[in-house]
């Protein structure tokens, strides 16, 4: 198979690619920088922007699948440049793909396309987009999304996962988040309540994004549709985020905040950065706040029927990885 991966230098693009070669495929990817690795693993890679239709155009050119990955992640930023790269790019995608005869899209979309601010317990592909997202990232995402699925036709199949919290060996946001936090020594839990969310080991998502690309060329039932992904083991949210801190290395959180107080202090935080240090994000925002006391956990049932999807490394195998990782990277 002929693939195209965008955002193939990312955490979750590298992963790909290294799957997608394992499996006997020839890939290309599209990057807005050039990484070394793919020339070590001998891919072709295009330094070029989504937002440039032409060269996403010549990207697709030949191309019998592609993986849109690439996405201005995270929560804090201008309005503009989520739009311009999730929804705008999106668009560029479709465009060229239609232009060129791709004939499957596997998007990555994220399970905060529906968080609405309030407790997600369970919920399946049924529940409703919100009026209101509380991020640039949710709603832009959201808009990507739609555009995908509405996209799909007999001659441009299309699917979306909804992925919640990737994590694994070389993340380059959530663990690396969590720990430079943690190093600070100012994080602390919020609130009384214990939460719980879904995460997604790597690995289970990449087996994921492979049985999507399959499920669009042999199971008619999979095209048009949103799939939540995640290991389908909800844990308690402090419990995740201190078991990244203590394979670290550093002693687990118990200093408590109440949520009141770590919203109003979230709030002047964001006020100061968007006037004293423009471009650059708070130490905490309202809406990780709001993320940290809800649940999110999610029904995979629509993956396993329409995927055959299972998640195969376990959230503690997960961990076991990770502590490997984080032990050679401190050699």
């Amino acid at each position: 198979m002929n693939v195209l991966v965008t955002g193939g230098g990312g955490f979750m693009g590298m992963a790909l690619i290294k799957r997608l070669i394992k499996e006997g495929h020839k890939v290309t990817s599209i990057s807005r920088r050039e990484y070394p690795l793919h020339w070590a693993l001998g891919i072709n890679s295009i330094q070029a922007d989504i937002r440039d239709l032409e060269s996403i155009e010549k990207a697709c050119k030949d191309r019998d699948v592609v993986f849109h990955l690439a996405a201005k992640v995270g929560i804090w930023g201008a309005y503009n440049d989520y739009y311009s790269t999730n929804v705008s790019g999106t668009l560029n995608v479709i465009k060229a793909c239609r232009k060129q005869g791709v004939n499957r899209i596997v998007f990555t979309s994220s399970s905060s396309v529906v968080f609405d601010g309030s407790d997600l317990d369970g919920i399946d592909e049924s529940y409703p987009y919100p009026e209101h997202h509380g991020s640039h990232y949710a709603a832009t995402k959201a808009m990507a999304e739609r555009l995908i699925i509405e996209a799909n036709s007999e001659t441009l199949k299309t699917i979306s996962l909804r992925p919640h919290l990737v994590w694994g060996p070389y993340d380059a946001h959530i663990v690396p988040g969590i720990l430079k936090r943690a190093s600070s020594g100012r994080l602390r839990r919020i609130g009384d309540h214990e939460h719980f969310i879904d995460t997604t080991y790597i690995d289970n998502m990449i087996d994921a994004l492979m049985l999507a690309m399959n499920a669009l060329e042999s199971k008619p039932q999979a095209a048009g549709r949103n799939l939540f992904i995640t290991n389908g083991e909800p844990a308690r949210v402090w419990d995740f985020i201190n078991s990244i801190i203590q394979i670290a290395g550093h002693k687990p959180v118990q200093k408590k905040i109440p949520e009141r107080m770590a919203l109003i202090a979230a709030g002047i935080a964001e006020r100061f950065n968007k006037t004293f240090k423009p471009g650059t994000e708070p130490f905490m925002t309202r809406f990780a706040i709001r993320e940290l006391c809800t649940n999110h956990w999610f029904d995979i049932s629509a993956a396993r029927e329409v995927l055959g999807y299972e998640p195969r490394v376990s959230y503690a195998e997960g961990f076991k990885h990770l502590k490997e990782y984080l032990k050679i990277g401190r050699r």
